[in-house]
């Protein structure tokens, strides 16, 4: 536990959440909603410049790797999630459980997942590949997954326009900047630290938005906080279910040490950047959407903090 320290980003969440309850409304003063569907361009945009196309080619080789990891990501977790979904039994219950399959829908996350598996001496080529082709391939999954139950349940649910507002908002801007990459990639690579506050800026916006309208309509008046920690327990659960499965997977297939660490790291997280971002277009106008942020954001704490740990043990145990 030495040297784990509480992310400071998870406190600014909390944060965002309080202000958003205490302070509602502060995006009818400030255009809130127009700077954070600015800035999810922008997101993206940086994500593609500091995409090295030479580091994505080195990854490309170790298809079992790849097909663990994607499969865990947008398979697994989801098939785990849908056995529950037979004991749900009113609509609060649904809602609940509907954000939690959205938190098994995401992608997985990218710069935590490839510090984590440096940290343990994993393969960091491969970590970059996979973490970096499932935030693509969750452009297409995550919605496809989503709108199983929200095309039923929510009349004004578009699959299509849904592919087409990612496909503006987030894929376009990654290509643009896969595309400048040689030009400004390594003004991106020098200016890393920046770009990730802005990155944090646009989903605290994201997340204050989606609390204070939620705050307003007094969605969260219906649920308890017993039924609040029973997601939190769950997530956590998943998270475990998801980590120990991989091991065993990935010890059944013979991988090397540092597969097997790229395989843990990268096929048990959740990107938290890709589900406020996601949130924002496939939950746009539903008061509920918040609720879909809260096992994200659970998730999110729980993963650096566990992950931290593990990946420091592995690299302390590698030295010796």
């Amino acid at each position: 536990m030495k040297g784990i320290k509480l992310d400071r980003f998870v406190l600014f969440l909390i944060g965002m959440i309080l202000l958003a309850y205490f302070v509602p409304g502060i995006e009818k003063i400030i255009p809130l909603k127009t700077i954070s569907s600015i800035g999810i361009s922008g997101i993206f945009f940086f994500y593609g410049l500091k995409l090295s196309p030479q580091k994505m080619k080195e990854g490309l080789s170790n298809w079992k790797l790849h097909v663990l990891i994607q499969l865990a990501t947008f398979l697994f977790f989801p098939l785990l999630v849908l056995l529950v979904l037979p004991f749900i039994q009113n609509e609060e219950h649904f809602t609940l459980w509907l954000a939690v399959f959205y938190l098994a829908a995401l992608p997985s996350t990218v710069s935590s997942s490839v510090v984590m598996v440096s940290i343990a001496k994993g393969n960091i080529p491969g970590a970059i590949f996979n973490a970096s082709i499932s935030g693509l391939i969750g452009i297409i999954l995550t919605p496809v997954w989503m709108g199983l139950f929200l095309s039923a349940r929510e009349g004004s649910f578009d699959l299509l326009s849904v592919f087409l507002e990612l496909i503006l908002k987030i894929l376009l801007p990654v290509i643009v900047g896969l595309i400048l990459h040689s030009y400004w990639g390594k003004f991106a690579e020098r200016h890393k630290k920046q770009l990730t506050i802005f990155d944090k800026s646009v989903i605290l916006i994201i997340v204050y938005n989606s609390f204070s309208h939620s705050f307003s309509s007094g969605i969260f008046n219906g649920i308890s906080f017993l039924e609040l920690s029973s997601v939190g327990f769950g997530v956590i659960a998943i998270f475990f279910l998801v980590y120990y499965s991989i091991n065993f997977i990935s010890k059944k297939l013979s991988f090397c040490r540092e597969d097997q660490i790229t395989a843990l790291f990268c096929g048990s997280k959740k990107s938290l950047v890709h589900g406020t971002v996601f949130s924002n277009v496939l939950f746009s106008g539903m008061a509920s959407a918040s609720i879909f942020l809260v096992p994200v954001m659970v998730y999110h704490a729980f993963q650096l903090f566990i992950i931290s740990i593990i990946a420091q043990k592995m690299g302390n145990e590698h030295r010796d």
